[in-house]
């Protein structure tokens, strides 16, 4: 049986984070192939380190994307993020280029042909998860670390806090009684920050974000709240640290408090089902609880490579279920969950990527141009029709 009291902890990385960088690069070169081509395959990583970006991966696009594109595709995006050191600047830092073509391999097993469908993309498995702890719909530690560094930004990028810089980190420990989040009991934020700026002045614009996004008398005690306990953060970003893309799963998803595949997100076109079967799950299981079926629900979907209906679904309300977790299960699976009825069920041949390659990719609000589409709650009468 689960523990009722514990204490459970989850982090969060801001858009300046070396990875973050690395997330957001590839994810904008999947957005301009999909702007050119909705139908385009992409598969990009990127490498930050000292005052250099490395691209590489497979695509299968329009010519019209050349290197010369992808270099300023870079360039604009960590321009966006404010990179202007002088250890990492988006005006002299080195871009190299190392796209191809997609392997004939791979394209044979995904592309449709004849009288079979799309394929996946690889084989895995990916999880969604949901659970009532906040209003979004996930869990109460990822979703106040998450906001406390969407805060900073916002004051950074207005010009309220100047003395703020783009790379960031923070950590929320939440105290759990008899299963329900009831406050911090620590809370750790680093940020970068110029070098005219004492330690007290950021512990003080940190604490307002802090107060601003965790409830109303949940703050730690003052001796748990840690602010730069290095003392200093000025060199930061691909500088202070090189990045990659895909090394922030758990930031991206659940924060820990579900599984994770091991499939990472950003750099891939929707026919990877590390992505758009992971936004299905997340999709289904946010349906789930929004319906009032359970309190709790992870999913599990399996996938083969080049086959395109997947190979299990695992439904799991951890003890919080009002209906027959079998019967959930079955009626789950026959939704279309194969690459392509996921893509075309959720809009995800679209540029909506960048968006989502800071702050998680889940807990947002569905955008008008199909951004975030996973997290819209249109499948709540089905499925208590169905009960």
């Amino acid at each position: 049986m689960a523990a009722s009291d514990y204490l459970f902890t989850s982090e969060s990385v801001s858009e300046g984070h070396p990875d973050k960088v690395c997330d957001r690069i590839s994810d904008e070169v999947v957005d301009a192939y999909l702007a050119a081509f909705p139908y385009a395959r992409v598969a990009c990583e990127t490498l930050a380190t000292t005052n250099r970006i490395v691209i590489a991966g497979e695509v299968r696009g329009p010519e019209q994307i050349t290197h010369d594109t992808v270099r300023c595709i870079a360039r604009e995006a960590v321009r966006q993020i404010g990179y202007t050191q002088k250890g990492f600047d988006w005006r002299t830092a080195a871009v190299d280029v190392h796209l191809h073509e997609q392997s004939a391999d791979i394209a044979r097993g995904v592309d449709a042909a004849g009288n079979k469908d799309e394929g996946a993309g690889d084989q895995g498995i990916m999880f969604g998860f949901a659970c009532d702890e906040t209003p979004v719909l996930m869990p109460a530690p990822i979703h106040y670390a998450h906001d406390i560094l969407k805060r900073m930004a916002a004051v950074r990028h207005s010009g309220q806090a100047p003395q703020l810089g783009p790379d960031a980190k923070s950590q929320v420990t939440l105290r759990y009684v008899n299963g329900e989040p009831v406050g911090t009991t620590s809370i750790v934020v680093s940020t970068q920050h110029t070098e005219d700026v004492s330690q007290e002045e950021v512990r003080e614009i940190v604490r307002h974000h802090v107060l601003a996004a965790i409830p109303e008398g949940w703050m730690c005690p003052e001796d748990s709240f840690y602010v730069n306990p290095t003392g200093q953060f000025v060199i930061g970003g691909p500088d202070g640290d090189a990045g990659l893309t895909g090394r922030k799963i758990i930031v991206d998803t659940y924060g820990g408090a579900a599984p994770h595949g091991g499939g990472a997100f950003s750099g891939k076109d929707p026919t990877k089902v590390d992505r758009s079967a992971a936004y299905a799950a997340r999709y289904l299981a946010k349906n789930v609880v929004a319906a009032g079926l359970a309190r709790k629900c992870l999913i599990q979907l399996s996938y083969a490579i080049g086959v395109a209906k997947p190979l299990s679904i695992y439904v799991d309300t951890q003890g919080t279920g009002e209906v027959d977790e079998a019967k959930l299960a079955s009626l789950l699976m026959d939704l279309d969950l194969s690459p392509r009825g996921i893509r075309e069920r959720l809009g995800l041949n679209k540029p909506i990527y960048a968006r989502t390659a800071a702050y998680g990719h889940f807990g947002r609000e569905p955008e008008a141009d199909g951004g975030f589409s996973w997290e819209k709650t249109d499948l709540v009468e089905h499925l208590r029709s169905a009960f």
